[in-house]
């Protein structure tokens, strides 16, 4: 149940704006074996989902502190990022696995209003399908 909850709680924190490493557990959990690999990437897959959808609610209030000395992307980047999520859209999800432009493009897909059913579908899709790639490439399927 630990392993679970390890790579659970790595999952979450990496798919937000804290810095974190998922894969690396995901991998020495399934080389440790003794744990169904199909549940180590359900389990991840949950907590990186999840993990996303905290940065879409930050991306849906964050906007109404732009202009506080405080924030911490400037108005100018941050209308870079809009219009570049205005360009590619919603598809732009599929590339939320990415190392440092994912979890920016999930906060601006709050940002965006864009809706909560097609970000988790299109989030889940690409979150999982990563976790999936790298547990085949770990055991040797692919």
């Amino acid at each position: 149940m630990t392993a679970y909850l390890t790579l659970f709680m790595a999952a979450l924190v990496a798919a937000t704006i804290l810095p974190a490493q998922s894969e690396a557990v995901l991998v020495g959990l399934i080389l440790q074996g003794g744990h169904p690999v199909w549940l180590l990437v359900v389990v991840a897959s949950i907590g990186n989902i999840l993990g996303s959808i905290i940065n879409w609610i930050l991306g849906r209030g964050i906007e109404r502190f732009r202009d506080r000395r405080w924030f911490p992307i400037k108005g100018k980047a941050l209308e870079r990022a809009q219009g570049w999520y205005r360009r590619y859209g919603k598809w732009s999800l599929l590339g939320s696995w990415l190392p440092i432009i994912g979890d920016p493009l999930t906060v601006v897909a709050g940002v965006m209003r864009e809706p909560l059913p097609v970000f988790i579908l299109l989030v889940a899709i690409a979150k999982t399908a990563r976790y999936a790639i790298l547990a085949a490439i770990t055991v040797g399927l692919i």
